[in-house]
C-alpha cells in the first residue's frame, strides 16, 4: 500500500519570462504545485496529509467530507481514499442525478459513495442534527470540512512556504475558504508579506475565516497578509472574455497552463495590480498555482455543450 510519505513533493518553481513584467523590474515566479499529483494536485495534497495521517491515528478507515457535484476537494479526497486504502463518503450538494458528471464518476470509480443534501440542508450541514443522521446512515467516520480547511490542513499547507527556493517579497494564492493562505502566512518569516486573491463576490468574511483559523496561533496578530476582494470576475467560477483571453495568452506565453477559477484570476489581479504601481519597482512575486484544472476543463465543456451557468456548482 502507497504511504503518504510516498508523495513526491519536489515540485517546480519557474520564473516567468515576460517584457511587460521586465519594464517595470518585477520578478514573477510560478510554484507549480499543479505537478504534485495527477489527482491531488496543488494545495488540495497539503490540506489532505496530515488528515490522512491523523485518520490513521485514530483508526478511523472512512473519510467523510462536503462539496458540489463539481468539486475538486470530492475529486481529491476520493483519489486519496483509492490511494490510501480508505473508504470515502461525499456528502453532495444538491439532488440527485440519474447521470453523473465526470467529476462525480470518477469519485465513484474511486470508490466514493454519495449522500446527497438539498440545499436547505447542506447550508447546515455542520450542525448536530445533520452530522448526527450522517452518524447514524454510515457508522464511525473521519470528518473532512468543506474545501478541506482546518488546523492540519493549515499545517501541511504552511509547508508550502520552506519549499520555495528564492528570496521574496510577496507570496500569493487563490482564496475559496483561505485555509492556504493561513497556512501561508503560518510559514512566513521575515518582512515576507502573503497576498491572498478571493475568487468569491462579496468575500470579505473570507479576512474572518483565516483570522479564525490562526487564533490559536503566535501568528494571529500580524499585519503582514490580506486579501484582495477585486478579481472575482462576478462569483465563483464565473468568468468572462477579458479574463479567458488572459488565461490563454498567459499558458501559450509561458508553457503553465491555468484556468479561470482559481490560479487565473489570482495571475489576472498580480498583473494588474503590476500594471497599477502596486507592487514597486524590484519587488519578487511568487505565485502559488493550486491546481485545479480538472474542474475548469469540465466548466468550459459545459458551456460549450449548452451554455448552461454552472458557477453554483463548482464551490469547494
Amino acid at each position: 500500500m502507497q504511504e503518504i510519505n510516498d508523495i513526491n513533493e519536489n515540485t517546480p518553481l519557474e520564473q516567468i519570462s515576460d517584457p511587460f513584467l521586465q519594464e517595470r523590474n518585477i520578478s514573477l515566479f510560478i510554484q507549480r504545485e499543479d505537478l504534485l499529483h495527477p489527482q491531488i494536485s496543488g494545495n488540495k495534497w497539503y490540506k489532505l496529509k496530515y488528515n490522512l495521517s491523523e485518520a490513521k491515528v485514530q483508526g478511523k478507515d472512512t473519510l467523510l467530507t462536503f462539496g458540489g457535484a463539481y468539486s475538486n476537494h470530492i475529486y481529491s479526497v476520493a483519489a486519496a481514499g483509492k490511494i490510501f486504502k480508505l473508504n470515502t463518503i461525499g456528502v453532495i450538494r444538491g439532488e440527485e442525478n440519474s447521470v453523473l458528471n465526470s467529476t462525480l464518476s470518477f469519485a465513484k470509480d474511486c470508490g466514493m459513495i454519495f449522500y446527497y443534501l438539498n440545499r436547505s440542508d447542506y447550508k447546515n450541514k455542520d450542525s448536530e442534527e445533520i452530522l448526527g443522521r450522517l452518524k447514524r446512515i454510515f457508522g464511525d467516520f473521519y470528518l473532512l470540512p468543506e474545501g478541506g480547511t482546518n488546523q492540519l490542513a493549515v499545517k501541511g499547507c504552511c509547508e508550502i512556504i520552506s519549499k520555495l527556493k528564492t528570496e521574496f517579497d510577496y507570496v500569493c494564492c487563490p482564496c475559496g475558504t483561505g485555509g492556504t493562505l493561513a497556512g501561508l502566512i503560518s510559514g512566513l518569516t521575515g518582512n515576507n508579506f502573503a497576498l491572498g486573491f478571493a475568487i468569491l463576490k462579496n468575500a470579505s468574511f473570507l479576512k474572518d475565516n483565516v483570522r479564525s483559523v490562526l487564533k490559536s496561533s503566535d501568528k494571529n496578530n500580524l499585519n503582514n497578509w490580506d486579501i484582495n476582494l477585486d478579481y472575482h470576475f462576478g462569483g465563483y467560477a464565473k468568468t468572462n472574455t477579458q479574463l479567458s483571453n488572459f488565461t490563454q495568452k498567459f499558458s501559450l506565453l509561458t508553457g503553465i497552463p491555468i484556468e479561470t477559477i482559481y490560479t487565473g484570476k489570482m495571475l489576472f489581479g498580480i498583473y494588474d495590480l503590476v500594471s497599477k504601481g502596486f507592487f514597486k519597482e524590484g519587488t519578487r512575486i511568487v505565485a502559488i498555482h493550486t491546481g485545479g484544472l480538472q474542474s475548469s476543463r469540465i466548466l468550459s465543456q459545459k458551456i460549450m455543450i449548452n451554455d448552461k451557468d454552472y458557477s453554483s456548482e463548482f464551490e469547494s
